[in-house]
Protein backbone atom coordinates (compact mmCIF):
# COMPACT_ATOMS: atom_id res chain seq x y z
CA UNK A 1 0.00 0.00 0.00
CA UNK A 2 1.62 3.36 -1.25
CA UNK A 3 2.12 6.16 1.34
CA UNK A 4 0.62 9.92 0.70
CA UNK A 5 2.26 12.97 0.90
CA UNK A 6 -0.31 15.75 2.85
CA UNK A 7 -1.30 18.08 0.89
CA UNK A 8 0.26 21.17 3.21
CA UNK A 9 3.95 21.12 3.62
CA UNK A 10 5.47 22.61 6.79
CA UNK A 11 6.36 26.12 5.34
CA UNK A 12 9.33 27.96 5.34
CA UNK A 13 9.47 31.41 7.61
CA UNK A 14 11.51 33.09 5.24
CA UNK A 15 9.23 32.41 1.90
CA UNK A 16 10.01 34.14 -1.88
CA UNK A 17 6.93 36.15 -2.49
CA UNK A 18 6.07 35.39 -6.22
CA UNK A 19 3.18 36.51 -7.87
CA UNK A 20 2.77 34.38 -11.07
CA UNK A 21 1.30 35.32 -14.32
CA UNK A 22 -1.29 32.62 -15.88
CA UNK A 23 -3.04 32.50 -19.20
CA UNK A 24 -3.37 31.72 -22.62
CA UNK A 25 -0.48 33.66 -24.62
CA UNK A 26 -1.60 36.82 -26.52
CA UNK A 27 -4.00 37.87 -23.70
CA UNK A 28 -2.28 41.24 -21.86
CA UNK A 29 0.21 39.14 -19.95
CA UNK A 30 3.42 40.43 -21.00
CA UNK A 31 1.74 43.92 -20.47
CA UNK A 32 0.52 43.21 -17.04
CA UNK A 33 4.39 41.95 -16.04
CA UNK A 34 5.61 44.87 -17.05
CA UNK A 35 3.25 47.51 -15.43
CA UNK A 36 3.82 45.68 -12.05
CA UNK A 37 7.55 45.56 -12.87
CA UNK A 38 7.43 49.85 -12.65
CA UNK A 39 5.80 49.49 -8.91
CA UNK A 40 8.64 49.78 -6.07
CA UNK A 41 9.91 46.60 -4.40
CA UNK A 42 8.59 44.28 -7.50
CA UNK A 43 11.05 42.37 -9.73
CA UNK A 44 9.98 40.95 -12.94
CA UNK A 45 11.53 38.09 -14.48
CA UNK A 46 9.90 37.31 -17.51
CA UNK A 47 8.97 33.83 -18.45
CA UNK A 48 11.33 31.42 -16.50
CA UNK A 49 9.57 28.06 -17.67
CA UNK A 50 11.75 29.37 -21.04
CA UNK A 51 14.87 30.59 -19.23
CA UNK A 52 16.78 26.92 -19.53
CA UNK A 53 15.96 26.10 -22.91
CA UNK A 54 15.91 29.76 -24.47
CA UNK A 55 18.34 31.43 -22.48
CA UNK A 56 20.99 29.07 -20.93
CA UNK A 57 21.44 26.78 -23.91
CA UNK A 58 19.96 29.22 -26.56
CA UNK A 59 21.64 32.45 -25.05
CA UNK A 60 19.28 34.66 -26.15
CA UNK A 61 19.20 38.26 -25.07
CA UNK A 62 18.08 39.75 -21.96
CA UNK A 63 15.34 42.60 -21.98
CA UNK A 64 18.24 44.53 -21.51
CA UNK A 65 19.96 44.20 -24.27
CA UNK A 66 22.47 42.10 -23.38
CA UNK A 67 22.70 37.90 -24.45
CA UNK A 68 22.34 35.96 -20.98
CA UNK A 69 25.58 35.09 -20.67
CA UNK A 70 26.85 38.79 -20.70
CA UNK A 71 24.10 39.96 -18.32
CA UNK A 72 25.33 40.96 -15.13
CA UNK A 73 22.23 40.20 -13.30
CA UNK A 74 21.75 37.26 -14.41
CA UNK A 75 25.41 35.99 -13.95
CA UNK A 76 24.71 36.94 -10.37
CA UNK A 77 21.54 34.96 -9.97
CA UNK A 78 23.36 32.16 -11.19
CA UNK A 79 26.01 32.19 -8.99
CA UNK A 80 23.76 32.94 -6.48
CA UNK A 81 21.78 30.00 -6.68
CA UNK A 82 23.72 27.52 -8.25
CA UNK A 83 27.19 28.72 -7.61
CA UNK A 84 27.10 29.25 -11.65
CA UNK A 85 25.21 28.49 -14.47
CA UNK A 86 27.09 25.76 -15.96
CA UNK A 87 26.10 23.74 -12.58
CA UNK A 88 23.03 23.59 -13.98
CA UNK A 89 21.72 20.30 -15.14
CA UNK A 90 19.45 21.40 -18.12
CA UNK A 91 18.60 17.69 -19.31
CA UNK A 92 17.05 17.07 -16.03
CA UNK A 93 15.21 19.89 -15.57
CA UNK A 94 14.36 19.01 -18.95
CA UNK A 95 13.14 15.52 -17.84
CA UNK A 96 11.32 16.80 -15.06
CA UNK A 97 9.31 18.81 -17.06
CA UNK A 98 8.05 16.22 -19.67
CA UNK A 99 7.24 13.82 -16.32
CA UNK A 100 5.48 16.56 -14.33
CA UNK A 101 5.10 19.83 -16.10
CA UNK A 102 2.12 19.57 -18.52
CA UNK A 103 -1.67 20.51 -18.94
CA UNK A 104 -2.25 16.56 -19.04
CA UNK A 105 -0.40 16.15 -15.51
CA UNK A 106 -2.66 18.90 -14.06
CA UNK A 107 -5.29 16.66 -12.42
CA UNK A 108 -2.81 14.47 -10.52
CA UNK A 109 -1.02 17.64 -9.51
CA UNK A 110 -4.24 19.59 -8.16
CA UNK A 111 -4.67 16.12 -6.23
CA UNK A 112 -4.89 17.26 -2.29
CA UNK A 113 -1.99 14.19 -1.66
CA UNK A 114 0.88 13.03 -3.99
CA UNK A 115 2.76 9.61 -3.81
CA UNK A 116 6.21 9.91 -2.05
CA UNK A 117 7.70 9.72 -5.60
CA UNK A 118 5.53 11.71 -7.69
CA UNK A 119 6.29 14.52 -4.78
CA UNK A 120 9.80 13.74 -5.04
CA UNK A 121 9.82 15.30 -8.65
CA UNK A 122 7.41 17.81 -8.38
CA UNK A 123 9.64 18.93 -5.38
CA UNK A 124 12.81 18.75 -7.07
CA UNK A 125 11.44 20.78 -10.00
CA UNK A 126 9.72 24.00 -8.26
CA UNK A 127 13.03 24.15 -6.29
CA UNK A 128 15.07 25.63 -9.41
CA UNK A 129 12.39 27.79 -9.83
CA UNK A 130 12.41 29.10 -6.13
CA UNK A 131 16.16 28.79 -6.20
CA UNK A 132 15.87 31.83 -9.29
CA UNK A 133 13.59 33.64 -7.17
CA UNK A 134 15.14 33.16 -4.11
CA UNK A 135 18.35 34.62 -5.67
CA UNK A 136 16.69 37.38 -7.60
CA UNK A 137 14.71 38.83 -4.94
CA UNK A 138 18.31 39.39 -2.71
CA UNK A 139 19.85 40.70 -5.36
CA UNK A 140 17.37 43.09 -5.67
CA UNK A 141 15.88 43.46 -2.00
CA UNK A 142 12.47 42.73 -3.80
CA UNK A 143 9.45 42.01 -2.21
CA UNK A 144 7.86 40.42 -4.69
CA UNK A 145 9.43 38.62 -7.98
CA UNK A 146 6.79 37.97 -10.98
CA UNK A 147 7.06 35.04 -13.07
CA UNK A 148 5.26 35.30 -16.18
CA UNK A 149 5.80 32.01 -17.41
CA UNK A 150 2.03 31.43 -18.04
CA UNK A 151 0.97 27.44 -17.95
CA UNK A 152 -1.03 26.87 -15.47
CA UNK A 153 0.60 23.36 -14.93
CA UNK A 154 3.74 25.08 -13.81
CA UNK A 155 1.73 26.84 -11.05
CA UNK A 156 0.27 23.67 -9.79
CA UNK A 157 3.78 22.65 -9.70
CA UNK A 158 5.23 25.88 -7.31
CA UNK A 159 2.22 25.29 -4.95
CA UNK A 160 3.45 22.31 -3.63
CA UNK A 161 7.07 24.24 -2.69
CA UNK A 162 6.86 25.28 0.72
CA UNK A 163 9.11 28.25 0.42
CA UNK A 164 6.85 29.90 -2.02
CA UNK A 165 4.51 32.37 -0.98
CA UNK A 166 2.76 31.65 -4.04
CA UNK A 167 -0.11 34.25 -5.53
CA UNK A 168 -1.68 33.94 -9.48
CA UNK A 169 -2.90 36.74 -11.23
CA UNK A 170 -5.06 34.77 -13.42
CA UNK A 171 -5.21 37.08 -16.88
CA UNK A 172 -7.97 36.30 -19.41
CA UNK A 173 -9.18 38.12 -22.97
CA UNK A 174 -11.86 37.53 -24.84
CA UNK A 175 -11.35 34.30 -27.18
CA UNK A 176 -11.99 35.47 -30.15
CA UNK A 177 -9.39 37.88 -29.80
CA UNK A 178 -6.73 35.46 -28.79
CA UNK A 179 -7.47 32.66 -31.91
CA UNK A 180 -7.01 35.82 -34.11
CA UNK A 181 -3.85 37.19 -32.49
CA UNK A 182 -2.36 33.37 -32.70
CA UNK A 183 -2.69 33.67 -36.57
CA UNK A 184 -0.51 36.77 -36.67
CA UNK A 185 3.38 36.53 -38.01
CA UNK A 186 5.30 37.56 -35.10
CA UNK A 187 9.36 37.65 -34.90
CA UNK A 188 11.02 36.86 -32.25
CA UNK A 189 13.98 39.98 -31.95
CA UNK A 190 16.07 37.91 -29.24
CA UNK A 191 16.63 34.88 -31.47
CA UNK A 192 19.91 34.73 -33.09
CA UNK A 193 18.58 32.93 -36.12
CA UNK A 194 15.39 35.58 -36.16
CA UNK A 195 12.77 32.93 -35.32
CA UNK A 196 8.93 33.39 -35.60
CA UNK A 197 6.95 32.94 -32.39
CA UNK A 198 4.79 29.96 -32.76
CA UNK A 199 1.46 30.33 -34.63
CA UNK A 200 -1.76 28.15 -33.99
CA UNK A 201 -5.01 27.64 -35.67
CA UNK A 202 -8.07 29.52 -34.83
CA UNK A 203 -9.25 25.83 -33.64
CA UNK A 204 -5.98 25.10 -31.41
CA UNK A 205 -6.04 28.07 -29.67
CA UNK A 206 -9.36 27.64 -28.97
CA UNK A 207 -8.50 24.25 -27.43
CA UNK A 208 -5.61 26.03 -25.56
CA UNK A 209 -7.60 28.93 -24.18
CA UNK A 210 -10.28 26.41 -22.34
CA UNK A 211 -8.08 24.62 -21.27
CA UNK A 212 -5.85 26.90 -19.47
CA UNK A 213 -8.34 28.88 -18.41
CA UNK A 214 -10.51 26.45 -16.93
CA UNK A 215 -7.08 24.97 -14.79
CA UNK A 216 -6.75 27.81 -13.38
CA UNK A 217 -10.22 28.24 -11.60
CA UNK A 218 -9.25 24.90 -10.25
CA UNK A 219 -6.24 26.39 -8.45
CA UNK A 220 -7.93 28.44 -6.78
CA UNK A 221 -10.14 25.67 -5.05
CA UNK A 222 -6.81 24.26 -4.00
CA UNK A 223 -5.87 27.19 -1.39
CA UNK A 224 -3.62 29.33 -3.87
CA UNK A 225 -4.98 32.69 -3.86
CA UNK A 226 -5.76 33.41 -7.43
CA UNK A 227 -7.04 36.91 -8.85
CA UNK A 228 -8.84 37.01 -12.29
CA UNK A 229 -8.18 40.39 -14.11
CA UNK A 230 -9.83 40.91 -18.07
CA UNK A 231 -7.31 42.00 -20.40
CA UNK A 232 -10.26 44.92 -21.36
CA UNK A 233 -10.29 45.72 -17.78
CA UNK A 234 -6.16 46.68 -17.57
CA UNK A 235 -6.58 48.71 -21.07
CA UNK A 236 -9.80 50.75 -19.39
CA UNK A 237 -8.62 51.16 -16.23
CA UNK A 238 -4.63 50.27 -16.17
CA UNK A 239 -3.80 52.57 -12.91
CA UNK A 240 -6.89 51.04 -11.05
CA UNK A 241 -6.38 47.76 -12.35
CA UNK A 242 -2.67 48.02 -10.93
CA UNK A 243 -3.44 49.22 -7.78
CA UNK A 244 -5.87 46.56 -7.28
CA UNK A 245 -3.27 43.56 -7.99
CA UNK A 246 -1.09 45.99 -6.06
CA UNK A 247 -3.30 45.18 -2.70
CA UNK A 248 -3.77 41.29 -3.64
CA UNK A 249 0.18 41.15 -3.62
CA UNK A 250 0.12 43.25 0.26
CA UNK A 251 2.08 45.92 -1.37
CA UNK A 252 1.96 49.28 0.31
CA UNK A 253 2.03 52.04 -2.11
CA UNK A 254 1.42 55.53 -2.64
CA UNK A 255 -0.30 57.21 -5.06
CA UNK A 256 2.99 58.58 -6.29
CA UNK A 257 4.09 55.03 -7.30
CA UNK A 258 1.35 55.09 -9.79
CA UNK A 259 2.56 57.95 -11.34
CA UNK A 260 4.00 56.53 -14.30
CA UNK A 261 0.34 55.41 -15.40
CA UNK A 262 -1.58 57.98 -17.29
CA UNK A 263 -4.52 58.91 -19.51
CA UNK A 264 -4.12 55.98 -22.47
CA UNK A 265 -0.42 55.68 -21.72
CA UNK A 266 2.29 54.18 -19.52
CA UNK A 267 6.20 55.23 -18.66
CA UNK A 268 7.96 51.81 -18.83
CA UNK A 269 11.76 51.36 -17.36
CA UNK A 270 14.06 48.82 -18.78
CA UNK A 271 14.46 45.06 -16.83
CA UNK A 272 15.89 42.03 -17.27
CA UNK A 273 12.75 39.53 -18.37
CA UNK A 274 14.62 36.59 -19.14
CA UNK A 275 11.79 35.42 -21.84
CA UNK A 276 8.71 36.35 -23.53
CA UNK A 277 6.48 38.72 -25.63
CA UNK A 278 9.11 41.11 -27.53
CA UNK A 279 7.38 43.85 -25.65
CA UNK A 280 10.43 43.11 -22.97
CA UNK A 281 12.42 44.73 -25.09
CA UNK A 282 9.89 48.29 -25.16
CA UNK A 283 11.50 51.46 -22.69
CA UNK A 284 10.58 54.33 -22.31
CA UNK A 285 6.34 55.73 -23.10
CA UNK A 286 4.19 53.16 -24.28
CA UNK A 287 0.33 53.74 -25.75
CA UNK A 288 -2.26 51.58 -24.09
CA UNK A 289 -4.83 51.04 -26.12
CA UNK A 290 -6.90 48.09 -27.29
CA UNK A 291 -6.22 45.53 -29.99
CA UNK A 292 -9.81 44.79 -31.33
CA UNK A 293 -8.60 43.97 -34.89
CA UNK A 294 -10.03 40.86 -34.80
CA UNK A 295 -13.98 42.29 -35.00
CA UNK A 296 -13.68 43.62 -38.30
CA UNK A 297 -10.51 40.79 -39.85
CA UNK A 298 -11.26 37.87 -38.69
CA UNK A 299 -13.84 36.16 -40.73
CA UNK A 300 -17.51 35.48 -39.79
CA UNK A 301 -17.28 31.44 -39.93
CA UNK A 302 -14.06 31.47 -37.99
CA UNK A 303 -15.38 33.80 -35.04
CA UNK A 304 -18.86 31.31 -35.14
CA UNK A 305 -16.40 28.44 -34.64
CA UNK A 306 -14.42 30.01 -31.63
CA UNK A 307 -17.34 31.74 -30.03
CA UNK A 308 -18.79 27.79 -30.19
CA UNK A 309 -15.77 26.01 -28.84
CA UNK A 310 -15.27 28.24 -26.14
CA UNK A 311 -18.84 29.39 -25.24
CA UNK A 312 -19.21 28.16 -21.37
CA UNK A 313 -16.29 30.25 -20.37
CA UNK A 314 -16.95 32.67 -22.54
CA UNK A 315 -20.36 33.39 -20.95
CA UNK A 316 -18.26 33.02 -17.00
CA UNK A 317 -16.37 35.94 -18.20
CA UNK A 318 -18.72 38.02 -19.65
CA UNK A 319 -17.65 38.27 -23.13
CA UNK A 320 -21.19 36.91 -24.88
CA UNK A 321 -23.69 39.71 -25.74
CA UNK A 322 -27.14 39.48 -24.85
CA UNK A 323 -27.86 38.23 -28.96
CA UNK A 324 -25.15 35.61 -28.59
CA UNK A 325 -26.90 33.79 -25.23
CA UNK A 326 -28.73 30.44 -25.86
CA UNK A 327 -32.37 30.80 -24.74
CA UNK A 328 -31.42 28.10 -22.04
CA UNK A 329 -28.46 30.03 -21.35
CA UNK A 330 -30.81 32.90 -19.88
CA UNK A 331 -30.85 33.21 -16.39
CA UNK A 332 -34.16 32.30 -14.41
CA UNK A 333 -36.32 36.02 -13.81
CA UNK A 334 -38.25 35.45 -11.07
CA UNK A 335 -40.55 38.25 -9.19
CA UNK A 336 -38.93 41.24 -7.72
CA UNK A 337 -35.14 39.51 -7.43
CA UNK A 338 -34.57 39.94 -11.75
CA UNK A 339 -32.58 42.37 -13.04
CA UNK A 340 -30.01 41.75 -10.18
CA UNK A 341 -26.11 40.81 -10.18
Amino acid sequence: MSVKIADTAEQSEDRVKVVFIGGLGRSGTTLLERLLGQLPGVMPLGEITHLWERDLRGNEMCACGATFSHCEFWERVGNSAFGSWEAVDVERINALKATIDRTRHIPALASKKLAPAQHQLVSEYAGYFEKIYTAAAKDTNARLIVDSSKHASLAYCLRWSPNIDLRVMHVVRDARGVAYSWTKQVRRPESPTGDQMTRYSPAKAAILWNAQNAAFSLLARRGVPVRRVRYERIIQRPRKVIASLARFCDLDLVETDLNFIGDGWADLGPSHSAAGNPMRFTVGRIPIRSDEAWTEDMPDGTRRMVSTLTRPLLGRYGYLNEDEILPEEQPLQTGRTAGGE
